[in-house]
């Protein structure tokens, strides 16, 4: 069983076998930020994905940030894995998580739990197995500065999660802004897709398919 809620700044595709659960490709965004008026004005969004994910790339050496940051200079949008990009395959950049240092390791480990605690615990908890298996073989990239109003990008990915965090140029607020070409921080796209072709549910069914016999 599989349901999909898609909007412009929303698009949750969530499918069930048995007590199995796949909740990818998820897409969250939104721009503006934060709601200034009506009945949800002081509302804020995705502001946790964006001051958490400053806590692994700051934790690192300075060596090592050579390793993770792919540009020092973000002047565009970075997200690979949005819109059109079904069961897109990535070559992995940055720095693998075995070569962190035990604070790095932990907010790196804390920034997927966020964007996997977008499930029910029990799932969550599944996934996260799924994760701390692969931990070592998952890799940090970074695009943009590491100051709390720079904007950046940044990718995490590992054989079974790649999330995607970035600050995107204006668009609905373009009208405000005073150089529309340059990212900013009052628009963020975020993607969490499960790698090598398991999205959409593919993997439970080929799971369910290999077990159980099928007569036409």
């Amino acid at each position: 069983m599989g349901l999909q809620l898609s909007g412009h700044q929303a698009i949750v595709n969530y499918f069930v076998l048995g007590d199995q659960v796949v909740m990818t490709p998820l897409f969250l965004g939104s721009e503006p930020l934060r709601a200034t008026s009506g009945k949800y004005k002081g509302i804020t969004i995705l502001q946790q994905e964006q001051n958490d994910g400053l806590a692994p790339v700051r934790a690192l050496t300075d060596a090592q940030q050579q390793k993770a940051i792919l540009n020092f200079s973000k002047t565009g949008n970075n997200n690979l894995g949005e819109a059109f990009k079904d069961n897109i395959v990535l070559d992995y950049a940055g720095i693998r998580a075995n070569e962190f240092a035990e604070p790095s390791r932990r907010g790196l480990r804390e920034l997927i739990q966020l964007y996997a605690g977008n499930m029910d615990d029990g799932h969550a908890r599944v996934k996260m197995n799924e994760v701390d298996k692969q931990f070592d073989k998952t890799w940090f990239a970074w695009i943009g500065g590491t100051q709390s109003d720079s904007p950046f990008y940044y990718r995490i990915q590992s054989p079974v999660i790649l999330i995607e965090f970035d600050h995107r140029r204006p668009a609905n607020l373009a009208k405000f802004a005073s150089d529309t070409n340059k990212p900013t921080q009052q628009h963020i796209h975020t993607v969490v897709r499960t790698p090598n072709g398991n999205d959409y549910g593919k993997d439970l069914l080929r799971q369910h398919y290999l077990a159980h016999s099928h007569q036409s």
